[in-house]
């Protein structure tokens, strides 16, 4: 046998425990198939052929290349890992071809949720926030009033549609996310929600500013905590740290109430179960087939749809609170899947 460098050698052994045929590894090694043959008898006696078939076309290593360019954060896609590939191994290989290694790893390509910028200062005050309340029990979680404000479009509520359609059929008005120009208006609405059902709704129409916020608590707040007879002695009101929120004429107006205002961690929607209550009522209001004719009719639907919400419901995201304090603890402060 004409001798070859001892690199060459090893790579041939390798790419022979690896699975490839021995034409492919004549081809890629750059020796003949005569040399790969007579390696394999002379080091590999027992190696079988691999079975008949079209070779797999990357390595145990390439695939595993692969995998660590996706799970370490270096490349996002399949197009970035494959130009990868033949930059620093000369392997090239297709986009699907990467993907079906990724798959075959135990990898799916998923869209990417949107997340607030978090700033380490943040983290650490998530952070606190989930284990200063770690031990609370459903009977302290109960007792939260929780708010927040929306916006809500006329076309289409925000979130991803779908539709089944047969393969060869005509697209029709089912199939399709209706748009205007100017994406046909849309509201803001400011609403709460406690252990025994959702607050009063309003709708912001002019700019939110802290004297028409502070209008909103004492006249939406109130009547909610009139409505379920809810002891303000005992009630926790949360609300986020937005500047109109916080302001002075805000805060004064808080301070001078008998129930008491719950520190809130900033950049942590995912930590307010009203941001679920607010999913379901975009949800809800997408399944209506015909489109509001106008702003009037859309606050109507939203209306009767939040209102709709049983205390079930609100029961059922605000007991999630022991969780949710866990899941921050479990990133030390980051993002979590609520």
């Amino acid at each position: 046998m004409r001798p070859i460098p001892e690199a060459k050698k090893r790579e041939v052994i390798r790419l022979l425990n690896d699975g490839l045929s021995e034409r492919a590894i004549a081809a890629r090694v750059d020796v003949s198939n005569g040399t790969v043959n007579k390696i394999v008898q002379s080091f590999l006696p027992s190696h079988s052929k691999p079975k008949a078939g079209r070779p797999a076309l990357l390595t145990s290593r390439e695939k595993t290349f692969c995998v660590h360019k996706i799970t370490r954060g270096r490349k996002e896609n399949a197009v970035q890992v494959s130009l990868s590939l033949e930059e620093e191994l000369g392997v090239r290989a297709s986009p699907s071809t990467v993907r079906r290694a990724l798959k075959e790893a135990g990898l799916c390509a998923t869209e990417k949720p949107k997340k607030p910028l978090l700033s380490e200062a943040n983290r650490r005050k998530r952070l606190a926030f989930a284990k200063r309340h770690q031990h609370w029990t459903i009977d302290d979680w109960r007792r939260v009033v929780w708010s927040d404000e929306t916006k809500i479009n006329r076309f289409c509520s925000d979130g991803r549609k779908w539709a089944w359609i047969r393969d060869g059929e005509q697209i029709q008005a089912k199939h399709v996310k209706l748009t205007v120009k100017h994406g046909g208006g849309n509201i803001k609405v400011w609403s709460c929600i406690t252990y025994d059902g959702v607050g009063w709704l309003t709708q912001i129409e002019d700019t939110m500013d802290s004297l028409l916020y502070r209008e909103i608590l004492q006249d939406e707040l109130t009547r909610t905590l009139e409505e379920y007879h809810l002891d303000p002695g005992s009630v926790i009101f949360q609300h986020d740290n937005d500047p109109k929120h916080t302001s002075k004429l805000v805060r004064e107006w808080l301070d001078g109430q008998e129930f008491e205002t719950m520190i809130w961690p900033p950049q942590s929607p995912d930590l307010n179960p009203i941001e679920h209550m607010w999913a379901w009522l975009k949800g809800r209001l997408n399944e209506y087939e015909t489109a509001p004719k106008g702003i009037k009719e859309l606050f109507d639907r939203v209306g009767q749809t939040w209102y709709g919400f049983t205390k079930e419901e609100c029961r059922k995201v605000i007991n999630t609170m022991p969780e949710r304090c866990q899941a921050v603890i479990k990133a030390k402060g980051g993002w979590t899947d609520y």
